[in-house]
């Protein structure tokens, strides 16, 4: 009897009595069965959604530099050395140089200007089309904080800023209201707030990281002719910075506003004087976001899969006091413990292990369905989805099918071991 015990695995007559057990009762064993399916897959569908929602926001962001940060100018909320509370001020072109003689970890520090658009009054004419865009002012560096695809033409380059140049970048939005479908807008010309500019470049974002507005729906152009055209003197509305390799770019950003602050006669405990995002500050809260939304998708779908468990280990109880005469046979012929509890184990495991793979295919299928949708949303444009490519990894699924196994052989051995303490003539007078 020993060694039908090792070979109860491949014992084809053992596993038609163990499909047959189930099939006794087929409305019992589907609900039993469900809840294992049910958590497997709330476990496969929130794990993918994370992923994608991970995807989704790390393919949003591209290859925007993470060691930087912005800054700009707002009210004071402080008086200092004479000067009142409550006062604007702004940037100056030499604050540059400032910088890069007092914060020598700062690598590029590209200023920028804008001007209103995106709604408002038409600022942009072309023959008889108008519309409202954001106006930009650029350094060629700016792109190599925040990039942009050049998909006709090129960016700005040190010439157009050194000649003031009119000329200007468009987003591929401005080309679909103010040109039609078959014309090339490189070389031509628009009217930006009664001045005339020639197009030399059509960009496309690749981050969803707008600064200052939409990127499909702005103009950019040379930093120096904006001053000038805006009658902006030597003002500059906003800075991007990256740091230096080695060090952290909240680092530099701390430095820079205390040196700004100081320049500008601004408190240094003015903590509102100036208005700062810190892209590496923000990659750290998403990736502490995705650690979070893992750790919950785990904790709630094995919960899920736990109260299915249980429900297998309370019907596994309900099987063997119905098959009590059976197991009392199977004692009172040789059948050992080990015997008994293999083979309670083995239908435990094959029904939370079938459940879960059926769980774990639809909740895949399901996945697979969704990608589809959101590749063809992508396709017709729509760019405002925040999950892309839900998947889960090889890693996730082996350990679910682990998990499977796992749990069907603690919901069985239970059972199992109350079986065998039953007493084989205590099993066979048993109605």
């Amino acid at each position: 009897m020993e060694g039908q015990g090792e070979d109860t695995m491949f014992d084809i007559d053992r596993w038609k009595e163990i499909i047959s057990a189930l099939k006794k009762n087929k409305l019992r064993s589907f609900l039993t069965a469900f809840g294992v399916f049910w958590g497997i897959f709330m476990l496969i569908i929130m794990a993918g959604a994370g992923k994608g929602l991970e995807h989704g926001i790390t393919e949003g962001v591209g290859q925007v530099a993470t060691n930087s940060f912005f800054i700009w100018t707002e009210r004071t909320s402080e008086p200092y050395k004479g000067l009142r509370r409550g006062r604007w001020w702004s940037y100056e072109n030499e604050d540059v140089d400032f910088i890069k003689r007092n914060v020598p970890e700062a690598e590029i520090i590209a200023p920028r200007l804008f001007a209103g658009g995106g709604g408002g009054t038409p600022n942009t004419v072309r023959g008889e089309r108008n519309a409202s865009f954001y106006i930009k002012g650029d350094l060629p560096e700016w792109n190599m904080i925040d990039p942009v695809e050049v998909t006709k033409g090129r960016w700005l380059n040190q010439v157009d800023v050194l000649q003031r140049r009119k000329i200007c970048v468009v987003g591929e939005k401005i080309v679909e209201e103010l040109f039609d479908k078959d014309e090339e807008p490189i070389g031509e010309y628009i009217r930006i707030n009664g001045v005339y500019y020639q197009i030399v470049g059509v960009i496309r974002p690749i981050s969803n990281i707008n600064i200052n507005g939409r990127t499909e729906e702005s103009i950019f152009m040379p930093f120096s002719t904006m001053q000038i055209a805006y009658n902006y003197g030597n003002r500059i509305h906003i800075f991007g910075i990256t740091a230096k390799k080695g060090y952290s770019a909240s680092f530099v950003e701390d430095k820079v506003m205390a040196a700004l602050k100081e320049r500008h006669k601004i408190a240094p405990n003015d903590v509102q004087a100036i208005g700062h995002i810190n892209l590496e500050k923000q990659f750290k809260q998403f990736s502490g976001l995705f650690n979070g939304i893992k750790i919950l998708t785990w904790i709630v779908g094995i919960g899920t899969l736990l109260a299915g468990v249980i429900g297998v280990s309370n019907i596994m109880l309900v099987i063997i006091k119905e098959r009590t005469q059976e197991i009392g046979v199977m004692r009172a012929i040789g059948a050992t413990p080990r015997i008994v509890i293999g083979q309670i184990i083995m239908e435990s495991v094959f029904l939370t292990t079938l459940a879960g793979y059926l769980g774990m295919f639809l909740g895949i299928l399901l996945l697979e369905g969704l990608n589809k949708v959101l590749e063809m949303a992508a396709a017709n444009g729509n760019s405002e989805i925040f999950i892309k490519q839900p998947e889960i990894s090889f890693t996730v699924a082996i350990a679910c099918l682990t998990i499977l196994i796992v749990s069907g052989a603690i919901a069985g051995y239970i059972p199992a071991r109350r079986a065998v303490q039953i007493k084989p003539i205590d099993a066979l007078r048993d109605e």
